[in-house]
């Protein structure tokens, strides 16, 4: 859940250093470090807070011969979401061995940390982190070389860890090693770089390897070398060209990254969309890599996720129920890994992650593949753990998604589930022709009602104003759309910290409607549906205990007990929560936005949950 940056090469190291960690403030902003080796001495700052702040206290030391010459720099950046104590100046990355010999920047927990610690008896350490075992156990195994001693330490080692490291002894390498939380190897001409990220790096370059657990190693300028614990042999990993620019990872004049890909939701349906669908035929090319016979014979679908990917997966449970007649389980991933599962043959177990590299998702997925059942994973980033680790992997083709709430890739997800969704239907024959092509017409149109939403938020901006200082919000909403009322609640807790319930609308007797009283705004999806008139009823009963009603609706309708409504472009219900989503990502962002929230760096959050 931290931000790494490594670079070894010909560059003005602090701007590559601190570029690289700028990019990655989503994945921790409490507290940044930087250490250079300069003369054979490390200089090294941190800070407590966001990484301009480090970046405008940075010693003059920092910059005195610090400039694009025939010198090969060193360096290595971090930026920091707590796990093992505080944030303070002494727990920010990076940190040192008892000499200063060795630095060190980690991203990951290390479970058995005061256990290894109490073994340090000749060791001081400065600070509360489970990091510091990390240096120091390197610093007691080194006789000579580092590679070595980092391949004694990493054994000892439980958990997970992504660690760089720079040394007096070699000046011109960066070292790491890597298991359950992600690394990537930047390579290009005489320079190379090494980051939790490709955002860090793709100002630089676009060819990256992507490092699997248990590998260690050494970088220069000029070579990179690969080993790993379970292997005798240097390893070889393959370079993966990644179709993303550095104008991707900028604002494009929003305010923030979050409108901007809420802004850029109907060109990512689009282009999964037209990459998968030709005429009547929905194509995965090589990404699925099941023979139809094998999916043919399932009965059941396990559908495993975390925050927005989970309600990604209860949308798909509603929708794959319809149209493949089979049993769909779904679980909470932080759930699923410790259950007494019962995992029968003719099962498929589908993870979703935006990162591919969530902690609890790819647990999951490991107990699931030593059980023999075939695993597809659906996410944002090719050469991520869950894309290799799966045995088929569906790309959502989103582009990098910076700001820390999900908006672009829940529909993402949505999106290219729903054509496997139909792909299958049409191999087991649980769909007819007529309706198979009814739900793909509609979703072909909601490119174009998803941006006639968005030419217009006016009315939205007015609700949020209306709104903002209100402190309890309840999200109802009944069937399919069940699952946007928690996402339409999660958005609004995670960016403006009001509290929000999302609650089945026929459970609000069962407990909610304690609640409702006249300070209370009720955002109901009373789209076209089975169960309108279900969700009419249950209006009534909010309404008739004076809450202030916000209906979503998308055709004509008149009711006194509904105080403001989103009109929204009308669609076939099992479509419906693509479209119903956005204008509750819009309601979220404009309440914090008025509020003046850290909209792209919410609080306590991190985007890339890779620790447990």
């Amino acid at each position: 859940m931290c931000g790494i940056v490594g670079y070894v090469g010909k560059r003005n190291i602090l701007e590559v250093l601190i570029s690289g960690i700028k990019h990655l403030e989503y994945r921790g902003y409490d507290s940044s470090g930087i250490a250079v080796l300069k003369n054979n001495k490390i200089f090294r700052h941190r800070v407590v807070g966001k990484v301009f702040q480090m970046e405008s206290s940075l010693p003059k030391e920092f910059f005195s011969n610090l400039k694009t010459t025939e010198s090969v720099y060193v360096g290595i950046a971090h930026t920091r979401w707590a796990t093992h104590g505080k944030p303070s100046e002494e727990n920010a990355h990076p940190h040192v061995d008892c000499n200063e010999n060795f630095v060190i920047v980690h991203n990951g927990i290390i479970e058995n940390f005061l256990e290894l610690k109490l073994k340090l008896k000749n060791h001081k350490f400065s600070s509360e982190t489970d990091t510091e075992v990390i240096i120091h156990l390197i610093e007691e195994n080194y006789n000579g070389s580092l590679l070595e001693a980092i391949k004694q330490t990493i054994k000892l080692l439980e958990g997970s860890y992504a660690f760089v490291l720079i040394s007096r002894y070699q000046p011109q390498k960066l070292f790491f090693a890597r298991k359950d939380s992600p690394l990537v190897i930047g390579v290009a001409e005489k320079e190379n770089f090494i980051a939790s990220d490709v955002t860090a790096m793709l100002k630089y370059t676009n060819k990256f390897l992507f490092l699997e657990n248990y590998d260690y190693g050494e970088i220069s300028f000029c070579e990179i070398k690969i080993f790993n614990l379970k292997s005798e042999n240097v390893q070889h990993r393959n370079i993966n060209v990644i179709n993303w620019n550095s104008q991707m990872v900028e604002k494009s004049g929003f305010k923030h990254f979050m409108l901007k890909e809420i802004y850029e939701q109907p060109q990512v349906l689009r282009e999964n969309i037209s990459s998968r669908v030709f005429g009547e035929k929905i194509i995965f090319n090589e990404e699925i890599k099941f023979k139809d016979q094998m999916l043919k014979k399932i009965d059941k679908i396990l559908l495993i996720g975390c925050g927005t990917s989970y309600h990604t997966a209860v949308v798909c449970k509603y929708f794959f129920e319809h149209i493949l007649r089979v049993s769909i389980e779904v679980d909470i991933a932080s759930e699923f890994r410790y259950r007494d599962l019962i995992l029968k043959k003719n099962t498929l177990a589908i993870f979703i992650s935006q990162s591919g590299e969530t902690a609890d998702t790819l647990a999951s997925l490991r107990i699931v593949k030593e059980n023999k059942i075939p695993t597809l994973g659906v996410c944002n980033v090719i050469g991520s753990s869950l894309y290799r680790e799966a045995d088929s992997c569906i790309y959502i083709k989103c582009g990098p998604e910076i700001g820390v709430a999900s908006t672009k890739a829940f529909t993402g997800q949505l999106i290219c589930l729903y054509l496997f969704g139909l792909y299958i239907a049409k191999i087991k024959q649980t769909i007819s022709s007529n309706r198979y092509l009814e739900i793909l017409n509609y979703l072909y149109k909601t490119p174009t009602y998803i941006e006639h939403i968005l030419s217009d938020t006016s009315y939205i901006k007015q609700l949020a104003e209306k709104f903002y200082t209100k402190r309890d919000f309840l999200y109802l909403a009944r069937g399919i759309n069940y699952p946007i009322a928690l996402e339409g609640s999660l958005k609004l807790k995670e960016i403006s910290y009001i509290h929000a319930e999302g609650y089945p609308a026929g459970e609000m007797k069962h407990g909610p409607i304690a609640l409702i009283d006249k300070d209370m705004p009720v955002v109901i999806i009373a789209t076209k549906g089975s169960l309108l008139q279900k969700v009419f009823s249950n209006l009534e009963e909010v309404k008739s205990r004076d809450a202030k009603v916000i209906a979503l609706t998308n055709y004509g309708i008149e009711s006194k007990s509904i105080d403001y409504k989103i009109v929204l472009p009308e669609t076939d219900e099992l479509v419906s929560p693509i479209i119903n989503v956005v204008p509750l990502q819009l309601l979220a962002y404009y309440i914090a936005d008025i509020l003046g929230c850290e909209i792209d760096q919410p609080r306590n959050l991190a985007k890339s949950v890779t620790v447990e």
